[in-house]
């Protein structure tokens, strides 16, 4: 309770340097528009329908390229996880293209797809692919020796090894690759999305942006903000917490 009343105040706060902001006209209107404008942009954009069929469509986007980035990442991780020689040899250049913005993918995407929804997909599945290899691989890495050599003892090797022993060991990591996934994946999204004929939440942005509708433009910033952060509070971090509880990994 306590903490719900932090948060509000602090929003409350935000709101009320936000309106001081406005009314003492630092910047033009146009440019920064009042919270009410924005409050009525997003009710308008809720109403009308536009606001669910680009969230609808980004949502589309997001499932396609997050499960292809988890199914893609996963075995790369295992790859590198369980291969020293692959390690050794790709490792680097694992880390060199999880450090690569995703925008950055995006004139590539254009190249290949054109400026079509197979274009946004492609960029998803490279935000959050490389950050699932590099979770996986710690997570095979981080296996517990004990464990194996005691397993190796009753006579378990090879494959029954990885999935009796190693698969379980790791999926608090597993856990924390996909959150981390989702999140890249949610911003590759939005990248993508800005530089593509639509639908989504961020070519609704840039659509706004072009026809100077800034109270559009913070309203759907609002938007993307929200859903980023209730999705991981909800889904993925409640998810992560439970899976290191039962693990004996969460903090008393």
């Amino acid at each position: 309770m306590k903490l719900a009343i932090k948060r509000i105040a602090f929003l409350v706060i935000i709101l009320g340097i936000w309106q001081l902001v406005f009314s003492a006209g630092v910047f033009e209107d146009i440019v920064f528009p009042s919270p009410v404008k924005v409050s009525t942009a997003l009710y308008e954009g809720f109403v009308d329908g536009d606001f669910m069929k680009a969230l609808g469509a980004s949502f589309r986007h997001l499932f396609m390229g997050l499960s292809l980035a988890i199914l893609f990442g996963t075995i790369i991780g295992v790859l590198l996880g369980k291969s020293k020689q692959a390690d050794e040899t790709a490792g680097m250049y694992l880390i060199a293209l999880q450090s690569i913005p995703s925008i950055v993918w995006v004139p590539l995407a254009i190249m290949l797809f054109g400026f079509s929804e197979f274009a946004v997909v492609f960029v998803v599945v490279l935000g959050g692919t490389f950050v699932m290899a590099l979770n996986v691989r710690t997570a095979i890495h981080s296996v517990p020796p004990q464990l194996v050599r005691a397993a190796r003892t009753m006579g378990t090797n090879g494959i029954p090894l990885f999935f009796r022993v190693e698969i379980p060991s790791s999926i608090p990591y597993f856990m924390t690759g996909i959150r981390l996934a989702w999140a890249f994946s949610w911003r590759a999204l939005m990248a993508g999305e800005l530089l593509s004929n639509g639908p989504g939440l961020g070519y609704s942005l840039r659509y706004a942006q072009d026809y100077a509708r800034m109270d559009q433009v913070i309203a759907i910033i609002i938007i993307i903000g929200v859903i980023g952060a209730v999705v991981d509070q909800i889904v993925f971090s409640r998810l992560e917490r439970n899976v290191r509880k039962r693990w004996g990994l969460a903090k008393s």
